[in-house]
């Protein structure tokens, strides 16, 4: 009598194991985010791609020589890029992606890409500052290790590759920022050696930073954009969501393991991840909105402190070089 009351306890969890895959079938959709629709054709141009031999930046780069581009992968490890190289001419099907060493960890290594690539490449039409750390260290130059690579790397580069673009243009310069820009905070009294960032820092203290670099980049694409007024030259930051890439691969493995389950819901993977840049790059129309920040693939609104033009000038006098 009770069976028939409660009825079959397997039809019951049937149902309770439908909707909970209803539910996460739903959260992934709500994730994923928006995608790139620029079928746009790239035969004849160029593009630099920091940081792909891995997660959004190798999707990017598949993605562009998908649509005809030549991709030079800029990445520090010769090994970890030549298996990239392959991954990514075997997803675009393509053969016209080439490896060039950078590391923008050393002023010297961003130099010498920069000579070597304007030497062997007649184009450049878009570069995009995808690299990007999350740990403690400091550079061959003696600076904090993500300040160096995540601002200072990108801005150096991107200055002595400028007037190639310009050459070139209309081109456009990608730079992969993060929501977390908006709990970044700049001391101009450290900003240049870095001095508060050390190996002893708490978890909360190297997350500061991380933001803190985050602002830099959100920063010196607005200021950039000024600068590039009447060129033909755009410039964009974004965000590229939530994304399950190696970046968290500094942290401690007990970490990442109680992680893992988390971002296979709530994180977007890299492909997904890679559709903002991809949108900055290919989509027509949005030249007018050079300096702007993106996120899924929609241009957004930024803090004052982050489109505050006196700030932003005086990172790019202190980081001039």
């Amino acid at each position: 009598m009770c069976i028939d009351a409660c009825g079959d306890p397997m039809d019951s969890f049937i149902v309770v194991v439908g909707v909970l895959v209803a539910v996460c079938m739903l959260i992934r959709t709500i994730v994923s985010g928006a995608k790139c629709t620029s079928n746009v054709n790239l035969y004849g141009k160029t593009v630099v791609i920091t940081g792909s031999n891995t997660g959004i930046g190798r999707e990017t780069a598949a993605g562009l020589a998908r649509r005809g581009a030549r991709v030079v992968l800029a990445c520090r490890s010769q090994l970890r890029a030549e298996g990239a190289l392959a991954i990514v001419k075997k997803d675009s099907r393509s053969q016209n992606v080439v490896f060039m060493h950078l590391d923008l960890a050393s002023q010297k290594s961003v130099r010498s890409f920069a000579e070597t690539f304007l030497k062997t490449e007649k184009r450049l039409d878009i570069l995009i500052n995808n690299a990007g750390v999350y740990m403690q260290g400091r550079t061959e130059d003696g600076l904090g290790l993500m300040f160096g690579v995540n601002h200072l790397g990108h801005f150096l580069l991107t200055n002595l590759l400028l007037d190639r673009l310009k050459e070139c243009g209309p081109s456009r310069v990608i730079n992969v920022a993060s929501m977390l820009h908006t709990y970044g905070n700049l001391d101009f009294s450290l900003l240049g050696a870095h001095k508060e960032f050390g190996t002893g820092d708490s978890p909360l203290d190297v997350l500061r930073i991380y933001n803190n670099s985050k602002l830099c980049n959100v920063l010196f694409t607005h200021e950039l954009a000024k600068r590039l007024q009447g060129t033909s030259v755009a410039c964009f930051s974004l965000h590229p969501g939530l994304v399950s890439t190696e970046l968290s691969r500094s942290l401690h493995a007990r970490f990442r393991h109680l992680l893992k389950p988390i971002a296979a819901l709530f994180f977007k993977d890299a492909w997904e991840g890679a559709q903002t840049t991809l949108h900055c790059a290919l989509q027509e129309g949005i030249e007018g909105l050079s300096g702007r920040y993106f996120s899924d693939c929609t241009v957004r609104k930024l803090q004052p402190k982050a489109r505050d033009d006196a700030v932003a000038r005086k990172l790019w006098e202190c980081n001039a070089v």
